[in-house]
């Protein structure tokens, strides 16, 4: 297989970022790591491995990214405004340096992102905050409350970087025509932690009019990466 690993100064976030890359053409797949994960862990969970046919075939490429959770979010050592910040910080490194060099790589235009657990909140902000940009968004236990980071502070960024609470108050045809052409999965599981929170998400889509697939695997699996696992084969097959 085609493996590659970069690393290189990002000037959104005054620091080096790094990115391990597999295969060699296909659809781009982006993945964001789990809560404070790390760029290689899509590959040690073996998520990689059940996903080689088709990397293999030039049918997938897979751009996994490092994270900055431990800065943003879960850095109880500063206050929550500047937690948000660094959370927007990491997004225009997404945008202004990951995704052009993302280009360079692979031409196509189609473009998929996923992520689990928290993993799954940053693909499905992203995919909705830039809808112009995404085709394909794949949440596997998804968790999506961010209030629980940010200590009863909340500002408009808190606002529009939390789905559940900026989405059902969406109007504005520009976001909401590109929603309805987009293929969104939710995914989870009967004993999974988070299944409460993609029932709910699922009902604002529905109350917005916007097509997704909410798919609850009922056979007792938890919020692991055994499940997520056999998702990845199901979902990018």
């Amino acid at each position: 297989m085609n493996r590659e690993y970069y690393k290189g100064y990002s000037c959104e976030l005054g620091r080096e970022m790094e990115v391990l890359i597999f295969g060699y053409a296909g659809t781009p797949l982006l993945v964001f790591p789990t809560s404070r994960g790390k760029f290689f862990e899509y590959e040690d969970r073996g998520m990689i491995g059940v996903l080689a046919s088709k990397i293999d075939a030039g049918e997938l490429q897979v751009f996994c990214l490092d994270a900055v959770d431990t800065e943003s979010w879960y850095n109880k050592g500063v206050p929550p405004r500047v937690r948000v910040l660094r959370h927007i910080q990491y997004e225009r490194y997404i945008l202004h340096e990951m995704l052009p060099f993302l280009r360079w790589k692979n031409s196509t235009q189609r473009l998929a992102v996923t992520g689990c657990s928290f993993g799954g909140y940053h693909a499905m902000n992203f995919s909705l905050k830039h809808p112009d940009l995404v085709t394909y968004c794949v949440s596997m236990s998804g968790a999506f409350d961010i209030h629980q980071f940010l200590d009863g502070y909340y500002d408009d960024d808190c606002y529009f970087n939390s789905p559940p609470d900026f989405l059902p108050n969406m109007r504005d045809d520009w976001f909401l025509s590109r929603y309805r052409k987009m293929n969104i999965v939710l995914a989870s599981a009967n004993w999974d932690i988070c299944l409460d929170q993609n029932v709910k998400f699922s009902a604002i889509l529905n109350a917005a009019g916007i097509p997704h697939w909410l798919d609850v695997w009922e056979d007792n699996s938890k919020h692991d990466w055994p499940l997520w696992q056999r998702m990845a084969v199901k979902y990018f097959s």
